[in-house]
């Protein structure tokens, strides 16, 4: 899914098969009992989908038109990457993710030289702890700055682009690193990085839907 909606973006495809793709991804929000998350990027979409039908033909008429139509034009091709990126962090744990690579097998039933090396499996779980943490740290970075009358409500940071870069940017970068390496010491200390067989409390197996 990644794939194809990076092929959507890249090829600029035609407005109808990139909204027929986008409501295919959307629908797996609402079959993984995800509704919340596939409303709001429902409307999302659809909304700058019906400003590019109804806005952008008349972008020469003003200043205002044509920035809207630059924004929105913009924001739609990104947005299946979006989606599909979304649905995949928020249904899929490090397990799971972990015991599918693992299946990927090359070689002989048993044999476990030719599975996926773990120079790409480990990388893979940091990544997908990686955004959720740093999420959190910048939860934690917006709750100190409210405590400390700092840039309060959602529109702030907006409002004062230097106190973002400064109180709420710099801390994220500098916390990354920190995050990528305690991430990654966490998961070789769980045996991530270990030879041999492995073996998981995860049992993947396709479904009716994934058929579908």
């Amino acid at each position: 899914l990644l794939l194809l909606a990076n092929l959507l973006l890249l090829f600029h495809v035609g407005t109808a098969a990139e909204a027929a793709t986008t409501a295919l991804c959307l629908l797996l929000f609402f079959l993984s009992s995800n509704i919340g998350m596939g409303l709001r990027l429902s409307a999302l979409y659809f909304g700058l989908l019906a400003v590019d039908i109804f806005v952008v033909p008349r972008a020469g008429e003003g200043v205002l038109l044509n920035l809207l139509s630059l924004v929105s034009v913009g924001v739609r091709m990104m947005l299946p990457c979006i989606i599909t990126g979304a649905y995949a962090f928020s249904t899929t744990t490090i397990g799971e993710l972990t015991a599918a690579l693992r299946c990927l097998d090359a070689g002989r039933p048993g044999d476990y030289l030719y599975r996926l090396p773990e120079s790409v499996i480990i990388p893979c779980a940091v990544v997908v702890r990686f955004f959720p943490t740093v999420g959190e740290d910048y939860r934690q970075i917006r709750a100190a700055m409210a405590l400390r009358g700092i840039a309060e409500g959602r529109g702030a940071l907006l409002l004062h682009p230097m106190q973002s870069l400064e109180y709420v940017l710099m801390p994220l970068l500098m916390n990354s690193n920190n995050v990528a390496q305690d991430l990654s010491a966490a998961a070789l200390t769980k045996g991530i990085g270990l030879p041999g067989r492995h073996t998981c409390m995860t049992e993947l197996r396709l479904t009716v839907w994934d058929f579908l």
